[in-house]
């Protein structure tokens, strides 16, 4: 099976090529536009979450030898999670390459976090078919990069944290209030405020509302640790 150009040069930016390409084609194809001769990728997102899963649960346990099950099942879950795989598919830009239905694309499939992450992991599971686990390893390790170096300051749910910290000084839940949406329909930008009941807040802009809440939460929580120490 011979593949187009833009495969090709995906498959650069995935560090992988593949000896079977309609393995890659499938992970790229959305239910939008699937039929009984065009499979969509649902089947090797299911396989991919399991593939990414076990490659990052063995990263964490390898990187930190003294960590308990405590420790590290947050990291994880910051690694595997729908936002991390979005992110990492943004960086190897699937959305240029998705297959999609006419109506998901006039509606911006292109740029929704959770059919790129899908996809990512989707992409993942082809390689894992078309090279093994090994290489598929590789792979994931490589992408996700420093991410994994970093995780455990990620790791932790930043409007989770913000609530802990009100409610440990007896004030009420965080507020989150949507201040702005610009841009098209298919591609929102949201400003998102979060105040306390002190009177502290943060504002951030983010393409979803939870992703802005989460930013605005952390940058909240960045200003008040500094300011208390």
């Amino acid at each position: 099976m011979k593949i187009s150009a833009d495969l090709q040069a995906f498959q650069k930016r995935l560090g992988h090529e593949f000896s079977q390409p309609d393995l890659l084609v499938r992970a790229l194809t959305h239910s939008s536009i699937s039929s009984p001769t065009r499979p969509d990728n649902q089947r090797l997102e299911f396989l991919g979450d399991r593939v990414l899963g076990l490659t990052m649960a063995e990263a964490l346990f390898e990187a930190d030898k003294t960590a308990s099950e405590g420790q590290l099942a947050p990291r994880f879950n910051a690694l595997v999670r729908k936002e991390t795989c979005a992110d990492v598919a943004r960086q190897i830009d699937i959305g240029a390459v998705l297959k999609l239905g006419r109506s998901e694309m006039m509606s911006g499939g292109r740029r929704k976090e959770a059919l790129l992450a899908d996809a990512m992991e989707a992409v993942i599971a082809a390689v894992y078919r078309d090279a093994g686990f090994d290489v598929a390893k590789s792979v994931v390790r490589k992408l996700w990069g420093k991410r994994i170096e970093t995780v455990d300051a990620d790791s932790r749910d930043a409007k989770t944290a913000l609530q802990e910290w009100a409610q440990a000084r007896g004030q009420k839940p965080p507020k989150y209030t949507e201040i702005a949406r610009k841009g098209p329909d298919h591609a929102p930008v949201f400003t998102i405020e979060v105040s306390l009941e002190s009177g502290e807040s943060a504002r951030s802009e983010a393409p979803s509302k939870r992703q802005a809440e989460q930013a605005a939460a952390k940058s909240l929580l960045t200003e008040l640790e500094a300011k208390n120490g």
